[in-house]
């Protein structure tokens, strides 16, 4: 029975972990190893890296820091969670079984990003997803957005604060609103229906996209905006944990606790600015209550 299980090994899960062990509970730690900080090849707006960091090396360092302090690590994906007389058991999908007395969800979210292998390397680095952690990144510069229908041409409208050299592909065909091209139109953002049949890359290094028709466009940036991308918040609702309409899961603002007693959600998967620095915070905020929770039981 462990004091506290964390399913998703990324950023919010990882500084919860450390600061559980630093209060020397007991807790193992799930991790999928497909979150977003595990494709992120560099941050840009996190205090303290002017040169950017990855999200696989912080997850590196994260992983030896939390384990400094007996932090448990499996690598496996968590299928189910239930709640029991005196906690809960959640099943991975191996097979195995852990029960613990507090659980802390940080599945995250998962991007829809299109299966061009050359993307991969490129993401973080001359290729993004979030305006705000990376719209400065391309400042100026000529940018193509790959995406999809409006996600795709409102990514392009909102980049349009950093750069006016922009061209939205809209790789799925997918109707785009009148009024939203009409907004294109007027910001001079070039609109191409696609559909991608190559990404054009060099290692990290972007340069353009190859159409199904042969044509080639180059630029110096790309951005990916297709929507529908998947909250991981699958185990919360089996445990009958409220969920915004998006289905990010609802949290209590001071302590991160969902609705159903011990669980608590920190990071992506909670209704938020998706952002790495706020999971790291409410990684931390949610392991501060889980610790007052664990030591009020045991009294």
């Amino acid at each position: 029975m462990y004091d506290c299980l964390i399913v998703g090994g990324g950023i919010a899960g990882l500084q919860a972990a450390i600061q559980l062990g630093r209060y020397n509970h007991n807790v193992m730690v799930l991790d999928a190893g497909d979150g977003r900080s595990a494709i992120c090849q560099s941050y840009h707006n996190i205090l303290g890296y002017p040169d950017g960091v990855s999200g696989p090396y912080l997850r590196e360092i994260g992983r030896k820091q939390a384990a400094q302090y007996g932090i448990e690590f499996v690598i496996g994906k968590a299928e189910n969670a239930e709640k029991m007389e005196n906690g809960f058991e959640v099943q991975a999908e191996s097979g195995d079984t852990y029960k613990t007395k507090t659980l802390l969800l940080a599945t995250g979210v998962i991007d829809r990003i299109p299966p061009f292998p050359e993307l991969m390397p490129t993401l973080g680095i001359s290729v993004y997803i979030c305006p705000d952690c990376d719209g400065h990144e391309v400042k100026d510069k000529s940018t193509i957005v790959m995406g999809s229908g409006n996600p795709g041409a409102n990514m392009a409208l909102t980049l349009n604060y950093f750069t006016d050299k922009l061209t939205y592909v809209n790789h799925e065909n997918k109707e785009v609103d009148e009024k939203i091209l009409a907004a294109m139109k007027d910001k001079g953002i070039k609109y191409v229906k696609g559909p991608i049949e190559k990404v054009l890359a060099d290692g990290p290094d972007f340069s353009g996209v190859e159409l199904a028709n042969g044509e080639e466009l180059t630029s110096e940036r790309g951005f990916i905006a297709f929507g529908g991308n998947e909250v991981k918040s699958q185990l919360a609702q089996q445990l009958g944990v409220d969920l915004h309409k998006n289905k990010h899961v609802l949290v209590d603002p001071r302590t991160k606790m969902t609705n159903v007693e011990n669980v608590w959600a920190a990071g992506d998967v909670a209704a938020h600015s998706e952002q790495t620095t706020i999971a790291m915070g409410d990684g931390m905020q949610a392991s501060i209550w889980i610790h007052k929770t664990l030591l009020a039981n045991k009294g």
